[in-house]
């Protein structure tokens, strides 16, 4: 199975109360840190670490930034290009990911980002292709409201299509350093894109060579239709939250098929549920840590602030306790889905704001794995071998101590089943993941050259 770790570069793991944890580490601000948690999850041979990001504080709910840093709730967000530049430096084979949106960043900044990231880390570099999620990201970039979703979609396409023409701008062996003859490299294989689009104009080609793994891994976590018609088209890894195996099970089956009906071959894309992994030496202690994580670190107020944040909604007007209506469900843009998944969860009763908020806080929407390493690994097999999974995005209550649990107790375990490596055999990510390079797009058919 493929592994990924879940991370924020933040005061947070995912989970919006670890930083209340007691043995959850706090210089989340020092380099060290983030290293720290790569090496073990290297030790652990994880194929990929890769980190979320907002561009902007939770400033929905109150219309003010004041509630997410009274209690704590993701108001840091550091960097990623600099965070990832420590880790590299610190680690041989993780792959290493990063999300950036296609909604407020220009297609040749991330090209050169994640390029350079792949050199200098020897091919593990990985994209988290975003759309960005609210208005208080729409602020921070100089526009007074987030684009509509299909509009965001229409732009992520063409920003991707630009992305992977400068990827693809340098050709493999364009570099020919001949120093006695002064020439650095081959200009025909150096290629101006000359994109000129809806969204783009971009002339091209990158200030970087072409790189280790061709383009960096992609990876992409739409879960409505447009979403996964684009994830079929471009994701190499598909990062989901299905509440449920059954559930989990039909949407393994529908994206595969759209991966297919995208004229790629369906095995070549990975699908992963992102899981909470609760692990403790006893199932006792697991299910101490789930009540403390789940009952007793999250402020409610914190829970409330992050829905606002990821629905786009100001739920200051409104009590913890009011009831989910269909009115308010059909007013607030991004709350269905969330609400389905919910239910899914606690029923088909009165949903009060409360539960929502706490679902979203805690990420409940995904499966939550909990006990000793056996037990934890037995329901990572089941979701594994009944197609309901190519593997997990293994999400952390703490840091780093979820990491470190998983590793020594859960890791062992997949192993001696002969379901995940006991080392890294591959030079790049892609290699790790049996992914092939893509082909050039401006590289000429050498076949039909020499015809």
């Amino acid at each position: 199975m493929t592994l990924v770790a879940f991370l924020q570069a933040s005061n947070v793991s995912v989970y919006s109360g670890s930083w209340r944890y007691p043995s959850a580490a706090a210089d989340y601000l020092d380099l060290r840190y983030y290293q720290r948690i790569a090496r073990v999850l290297e030790e652990g041979t994880f194929d990929l670490m890769f980190f979320d990001d907002r561009l902007a504080m939770p400033t929905i709910y109150g219309d003010s930034p004041a509630e997410a840093v009274r209690y704590g709730a993701r108001p840091i967000k550091l960097d990623l290009s600099t965070v990832l530049g420590a880790v590299a430096a610190a680690t041989e084979h993780i792959g290493l990911g990063a999300t950036y949106s296609t909604t407020y960043y220009q297609p040749f900044h991330v090209a050169r980002t994640f390029a350079t990231l792949d050199h200098l880390s020897g091919g593990r570099a990985a994209w988290n292709v975003v759309t960005s999620v609210n208005d208080a990201e729409a602020q921070n970039f100089g526009v007074e409201q987030h684009f509509a979703h299909d509009k965001r979609y229409d732009r992520a396409e063409e920003f991707i299509e630009v992305v992977a023409k400068l990827w693809d701008s340098w050709e493999e062996g364009a570099i020919l350093d001949d120093r006695a003859n002064g020439v650095f490299a081959d200009p025909e294989r150096v290629h101006e894109v000359d994109h000129q689009g809806e969204y783009f104009t971009v002339r091209g080609p990158l200030t970087v060579p072409r790189t280790p793994q061709g383009r960096p891994v992609i990876i992409q976590a739409g879960q409505s239709g447009r979403g996964m018609q684009f994830a079929a088209k471009w994701a190499d890894l598909i990062f989901t939250a299905d509440p449920s195996q059954e559930i989990a099970q039909e949407h393994y089956r529908q994206q595969k098929k759209l991966i297919t009906e995208a004229g790629r071959e369906a095995d070549t894309v990975k699908l992963l549920p992102m899981a909470y992994t609760i692990v403790g030496e006893t199932e006792t202690i697991a299910r101490e840590k789930e009540k403390i994580f789940l009952d007793e670190l999250v402020h409610p107020m914190a829970s409330l602030t992050l829905l606002s944040e990821v629905t786009n909604y100001d739920f200051a007007g409104h009590s913890l306790d009011d009831v989910v209506t269909d009115e308010l469900i059909d007013s607030v843009s991004g709350i269905r889905g969330l609400v389905q998944g919910v239910r899914r969860h606690v029923g088909e009763g009165k949903l009060t704001l409360r539960t929502l908020a706490n679902h979203r806080a805690t990420l409940l929407q995904g499966p939550r794995f909990v006990g000793t390493g056996p037990q934890v690994a037995d329901q990572m097999q089941q979701w594994f071998e009944s197609g309901a999974s190519d593997g997990f995005v293994v999400a952390a209550t703490h840091f780093p101590g979820a990491f470190e649990d998983f590793v020594r107790l859960v890791v062992p375990e997949l192993r001696s089943r002969g379901l995940f490596r006991t080392e890294y055999t591959g030079a790049t990510l892609r290699d790790n993941l049996s992914l092939a390079q893509p082909a050039n797009q401006f590289a000429k058919n050498e076949e039909a050259t020499s015809a």
